[in-house]
């Protein structure tokens, strides 16, 4: 298996529902093949970014949307539906009358998913959408004495000036929606999913605004300069000489290991360690330290599950299950740091990217809304889809993302 995008296509049930993971977390989840193709993902980003006139992949914007909506046809009996994530339940919840919805869903959420199945009813869809809601109300607020249109689904807050062609469009909407991913198939159930979603072909009403995500550059900003390209090309460099050093028998046992802890024992895991060093702002500084730092929070982890225990045979257990996977852990170590130094280097190009990416202007100007007022902020990130195969990366920068997170005032909070 030589794409990463293969994995993705097998890794999910019948291809629904797919799940994006971060670019440098391919290798925790599919070992070397996985390491091997964020390398080859990041070539590509970096040949489109160079000025290559074909690459192997299409890029697109997260946008910070929500709830997640699906809207299309039921194959079952040729009727539009709007519904959530439960679509492709063995009993799948579709809405197709405003009574189902009210059945089911109840205040904001349910005017929500009635104005998106009045309006989205008359793009013609074909087959099955999925993208994330925006908006379905607008504010008007003055940010440095300008007038915008603003609407914040979740974290980010989007911002349009009411004076632009954009804002004459907004003004006119009574929903706004970014889809992303499309379904095709004869019955719910066994539909497959594709990234990217064709919105040239549906039907066009002001009472919608639409985008399908795609990255649009249209100043050519965008085009890596040849000092960006070679930093962006040293680091995939020191990705493939570390990815040489990484040991695939050793990595399989130890990605078993962590397959292992499950249920209370998850937060042992390397990626639990790794979000919760990115929920306090630190990235990986020095590899090795990195490496040991994550024995000390599988002792810390299981220490504390021990210390809830009753029963001294419970704890006893625990305790030399606790002894064992350090043990394996330390056994594992030079492979450990050779591993975290890989995710180090695969990250340094990512950001190297995300940042080019970032200095195009977008469709909208982005904001997060904290106590003092506004501050400027990035957008959520970006999706990588491989053409070939459809499947699809993360790059998102976790640090300011996650940041923004817990800092920022949510749509909820207000």
């Amino acid at each position: 298996m030589n794409s990463l995008a293969e994995h993705f296509l097998l890794a999910e049930q019948a291809g629904k529902n797919l799940h994006m993971e971060h670019i440098e977390d391919e290798i925790l989840n599919f070992g070397v093949d996985g390491g091997r193709g964020s390398i080859n993902f990041l070539r590509s980003l970096r040949d489109m970014l160079a000025g290559a006139s074909r690459s192997s992949v299409n890029m697109t914007v997260k946008w910070d949307g929500a709830p997640a909506i699906f809207a299309g046809t039921d194959p079952a009996d040729g009727k539009f539906f709007v519904a959530k994530k439960s679509v492709f339940n063995v009993t799948p919840k579709l809405y197709k009358t405003e009574a189902e919805i009210n059945e089911d869903l109840s205040g904001d959420l349910a005017d929500k998913f009635k104005v998106a199945l009045t309006e989205f009813s008359k793009l013609n869809i074909k087959g099955v959408l999925q993208g994330d809601l925006m908006f379905t109300d607008l504010e008007t607020e003055k940010i440095d004495g300008k007038s915008y249109y603003t609407f914040q689904p979740n974290t980010i807050v989007y911002a349009v000036p009411v004076d632009s062609v954009l804002g004459k469009r907004f003004s006119k909407a009574k929903i706004g929606v970014v889809w992303h991913t499309t379904y095709t198939g004869d019955e719910l159930q066994s539909m497959k999913a594709s990234f990217g979603a064709d919105i040239s072909k549906l039907k066009k009403t002001n009472n919608v605004w639409m985008d399908d995500a795609t990255y649009k550059d249209v100043s050519g900003k965008a085009t890596m300069t040849t000092k960006e390209t070679e930093e962006v090309t040293s680091d995939l460099s020191n990705a493939g000489k570390t990815f040489r050093t990484i040991n695939s028998t050793k990595l399989k046992k130890f990605l078993n290991l962590q397959n292992s802890l499950t249920g209370k024992l998850i937060g042992a895991s390397f990626k639990t360690y790794q979000n919760a060093n990115i929920r306090k702002g630190q990235s990986i500084g020095n590899p090795t330290k990195f490496a040991q730092d994550y024995l000390t929070h599988v002792r810390v982890h299981f220490d504390k599950e021990i210390s809830k225990l009753k029963r001294d045979d419970s704890k006893e257990k625990l305790e030399n299950k606790k002894n064992e996977y350090l043990r394996e852990f330390k056994k594992e170590m030079r492979n450990l740091i050779n591993l975290v130094s890989f995710i180090k280097h695969v990250t340094d190009a990512k950001l190297k990217i995300v940042k080019k990416l970032n200095s195009v202007k977008g469709l909208t100007d982005t904001f997060i809304r904290t106590d003092n007022g506004y501050k400027v902020t990035n957008p959520e990130g970006y999706v990588a889809i491989d053409r070939a195969t459809g499947g699809a990366v993360k790059l998102v920068d976790r640090m300011e993302f996650s940041f923004n997170n817990f800092t920022a005032i949510k749509a909820w909070d207000k």
